[in-house]
């Protein structure tokens, strides 16, 4: 970070204080208020933190008035249409797109680390068959760390490369084995022939008794999901990740940690939440109501998958997303099932109802690959654990630059405390 050329004043209690401000390669300038307490003996009040920068990043930036996302400067949309998700793995890892002969080798190392350790199973089946494969998954990521003792010192620059490896190599391991388990079938292991989401899909829906062949439309889809879903700037999973990083908690720690809170339906439930609500309206010819009652100030339904909380514009990840809904659908057909046809209705009014363009409720990225995951046979319960899927390789980027960063310390923020004063404890026959 260079040195502040520009300075804003502070008053507080009629004293003035100069703070640095520092400006971004693009965004709003930041007023650094590092040594605030120390000289003015304050803090700022800054509840969920969405105007404080907890750190500085060169990964991914996002200008929600325009519509933008970009991963290491590059368009998300030019990246999903062009590129496939390793190749974005190894641009948010390293910072610049690779060779064709660091891509290869960069595939080859996934590739290799699929599989998971055979005691690992016996984990998996010390857990309810009803079990939410998140919470599944939160488990058995984080007892990697029992598994795979080469790769936890985080002060060792090698094993945190081997460490990111394994992480994104065998998170779709994970969570098909969660999705397996949860329906009762047995695990498929990874091949070594197939890409990074065929395999996924084939991991989720072979059986043992049949060949199951992966149809490439549906592979390039489930590519889109992981590439449009990989990182998303400062996020809640991803300051979680960042913050039980900074206590020195080692790789496999840190993204259980990051799973735990996409877990939660304010952040990677959403998409579940859409198809919870398209089942709720269930068929065509309820759609008016429920339009009319999301118009409605006084109703508290809302409707799930339009709009976003940073992008005041269209989701630039849902045009492309778009394309890939389509040519599932087109493949697989909606006819049979009604849940479909109520959103591909719905999403059409969304995009000609004045009411939705005025106030810029387009569908987002969550209503499109909640489309295609329900046209691919995933149960909602999965659309979160392939979330986390996507997201591994953001955490395990954001992670290591992290720990790179020499400015780099123990998260503690601090609070405006409403409790009550000292006093004194009161026995409890006075009481």
């Amino acid at each position: 970070m260079t040195k502040s050329q520009k300075t804003a004043t502070l008053t507080v209690h009629g004293e003035t204080y100069e703070l640095p401000v520092f400006s971004p390669t693009v965004g709003p300038d930041v007023i650094d208020i590092r040594k605030l307490y120390g000289q003015a003996g304050v803090f700022t009040y800054d509840p969920g933190f969405t105007s404080t920068a907890s750190c500085d990043s060169t990964i991914t930036y996002i200008d929600g008035e325009k519509g933008e996302l970009l991963h290491r400067g590059y368009p998300i949309d030019q990246l999903a249409a062009k590129s496939h998700y390793l190749e974005v793995c190894y641009l948010l890892l390293y910072g610049e797109l690779p060779s064709a002969a660091q891509l290869e080798e960069f595939e080859t190392t996934i590739t290799r680390h699929t599989m998971i350790h055979e005691q690992m199973h016996y984990f998996f089946r010390g857990f309810r068959r009803d079990s939410h494969p998140m919470a599944t998954m939160v488990g058995v990521v984080g007892a990697m760390s029992a598994f795979y003792h080469d790769s936890t010192d985080v002060s060792d620059e090698r094993q945190r490369e081997i460490a990111s490896h394994r992480l994104i190599a065998k998170m779709p391991t994970i969570a098909a084995m969660a999705y397996k388990y949860s329906v009762g079938q047995p695990f498929v292991y990874p091949r070594n022939d197939l890409d990074y989401a065929a395999n996924f899909l084939h991991m989720c829906f072979a059986v043992p008794a049949e060949e199951y062949h992966v149809d490439p439309i549906l592979a390039r889809a489930m590519d889109r999901i992981f590439t449009l879903h990989a990182d998303h700037e400062q996020n809640a999973s991803t300051s979680t990740v960042r913050l039980a990083s900074s206590s020195g908690a080692n790789p496999f720690a840190c993204i259980a940690a990051g799973i735990a809170c996409l877990w939660g339906p304010a952040h990677g439930g959403a998409n579940q939440a859409c198809l919870e609500m398209l089942k709720e309206i269930g068929t065509v010819d309820r759609i008016p109501e429920y339009i009319a009652r999301a118009k409605d100030k006084n109703d508290p339904f809302r409707l799930m998958g339009f709009g976003h909380r940073v992008y005041k514009n269209m989701d630039p990840r849902a045009t492309v997303m778009k394309q890939s809904a389509d040519e599932v659908l087109d493949l697989l057909g909606i006819d049979n099932n009604p849940l479909l046809q109520v959103a591909k209705e719905l999403e059409k009014i969304a995009l000609h109802d004045d009411y939705f363009i005025e106030k810029k409720l387009f569908p987002n990225v969550d209503f499109y690959s909640g489309i295609i995951l329900e046209a691919m046979g995933f149960p909602t319960s999965m659309f979160t654990p392939i979330f986390a899927v996507s997201r591994t390789v953001g955490w395990v980027s954001q992670w290591k630059e992290q720990l790179a960063d020499p400015q780099h310390k123990i998260g503690r923020p601090r609070q405006l405390y409403l409790g009550e004063t000292m006093r004194d404890y009161v026995d409890i026959e006075n009481r």
